[in-house]
């Protein structure tokens, strides 16, 4: 992964190593003695050339060295040992001439009109320590920097457009992708959230890829809640306007009628009533679906479903339900969500199942998914309809059931709650089957 972390940490860095290592070379540059020793012309190795011809043949041979580099260089340099006394003659500069005393101003030259340095050197050979003092004229000093200084200052002008190009591209890097996230931000505020303005973005590999990707999960989520509510919303004022429109027309009937005639009248309106009741509960069991759960808590499936198959049957005696469920496939989820699923998803299958064939319940597990199947050997869906099963308020054409098309949307809501999913067909041999495919949290073998 391209972290966003280490680019940022690296340019950071590049920046504070290239400031100071060339704050240090300019600084020494400028000021430090043994910078001037080791690069001004003259200077290098003077002081091991000159011990060499001192030790190796004699005063003479070492002064003539020095005042072949006085000649050459315009150096003055005077040699001392360890007591301070002078070893050679040495060589000396001359004074400048004294400028004329009208218009002189004393404080526009400096005090000396050379800079003293002086540096110890040991001899390899012989152990004895000498003290060279070199005296370099201001002039010649001067334009040896100017010309020493060149390649620093091109080195820190270099850095500064080598930082100023890494910093904008960084700081492009930053903000560019965080401009698109504030105005996904602001789309998604507007509910007009589009997953690909965000395409090239979720292709990154650093941290900004990562949030963009699971910024576009949580937006498609929230569109999608957002579209199934106002798809819920439009569907509940169509279904709930049937039966306050027969009640009202009832009640109507009712003022008119004789006293004999309304009270025959009484049984349909509270069935008309026990309708409206039963459809705003099931609204609400969808609608509590999309609420938070709380935590889960462990699920051993095969209890679950024979008290699941005890109430059905006390509605449909005359059905026999045939559990195949291993006693230790269990799962971690919330109970009364899956239980709510199950039952649905089993009632629907009696309503269609014939007495004389059992209803096939089978679970299994891998490693990976845990598998809930109920089978009924009833007349299937078409083929047409398969798509729209579990949409809420989806009844087939063709199947006269008493329901109001919300049992399998709450099924496929409770399961895809669990991160599964609910697979609704018709089986290979005859009737219809659901399956619920869950991941599998935890297994007791």
């Amino acid at each position: 992964m391209r972290s966003l972390f280490w680019r940022v940490l690296a340019a950071f860095w590049l920046a504070l190593l290239l400031v100071a290592g060339l704050s240090i070379l300019l600084g020494r540059a400028l000021n430090q003695d043994t910078w001037i020793i080791a690069r001004y012309p003259g200077l290098h190795d003077l002081a091991k050339q000159w011990t060499v011809l001192y030790e190796q043949q004699g005063p003479d041979a070492a002064q003539a060295f020095l005042v072949q580099r006085r000649h050459d260089f315009e150096l003055s340099v005077q040699v001392l040992d360890e007591s301070g006394q002078r070893l050679v003659d040495g060589t000396y500069l001359p004074r400048p001439p004294r400028p004329p005393e009208e218009g002189f101003n004393r404080s526009n030259l400096p005090r000396f009109p050379w800079r003293q340095l002086s540096q110890e050197y040991t001899s390899a050979q012989s152990d004895h320590t000498y003290l060279f003092i070199y005296r370099i004229p201001h002039g010649a000093l001067e334009a040896w920097h100017r010309s020493s200084l060149l390649w620093p200052l091109s080195a820190l002008g270099i850095a500064l457009v080598v930082l100023t190009i890494v910093s904008l591209l960084v700081t492009l890097s930053i903000t560019r992708p965080l401009n698109r996230l504030r105005r996904a931000v602001h789309d998604l505020g507007q509910t007009a959230y589009q997953q690909d303005s965000l395409a090239r973005l979720a292709k990154r590999g650093d941290e900004l890829g990562v949030l963009a990707r699971d910024f576009n999960r949580m937006g498609a989520r929230l569109q999608r809640l957002i579209n199934s509510q106002r798809q819920l919303l439009r569907d509940v004022s169509h279904e709930l306007r049937s039966p306050l429109a027969r009640l009202r027309i009832a009640l109507a009937l009712a003022e008119r009628a004789t006293p004999e005639a309304r009270a025959n009248m009484w049984p349909r309106l509270e069935q008309e009533c026990d309708r409206l009741e039963g459809l705003i509960g099931e609204i609400l069991a969808l609608a509590r679906l999309d609420a938070d759960p709380g935590p889960a808590s462990h699920i051993v499936l095969l209890p679950l479903l024979e008290r699941l198959r005890e109430d059905a049957q006390l509605l449909a005696p005359e059905q026999h339900i045939q559990l195949r469920v291993p006693a230790d496939l269990a799962l971690d989820g919330w109970p009364d969500m899956l239980e709510r699923a199950l039952d649905n998803l089993l009632r629907n299958a009696l309503r269609f199942n014939p007495s004389n064939k059992p209803l096939e319940v089978d679970a299994e597990s891998d490693d990976q998914v845990l598998r809930i199947s109920i089978r009924d050997h009833g007349p299937g869906a078409d083929a047409e309809h398969l798509a729209h099963l579990g949409e809420p308020f989806f009844r087939a054409p063709n199947q006269d059931s008493p329901g109001h098309g919300l049992g399998l949307a709450i099924a496929r809501r409770a399961v895809e709650r669990h991160a599964g999913r609910l697979r609704l067909a018709n089986h290979p041999e005859g009737g219809f089957v659901a399956t619920i495919e869950l991941p599998v949290t935890r297994h007791i073998a």
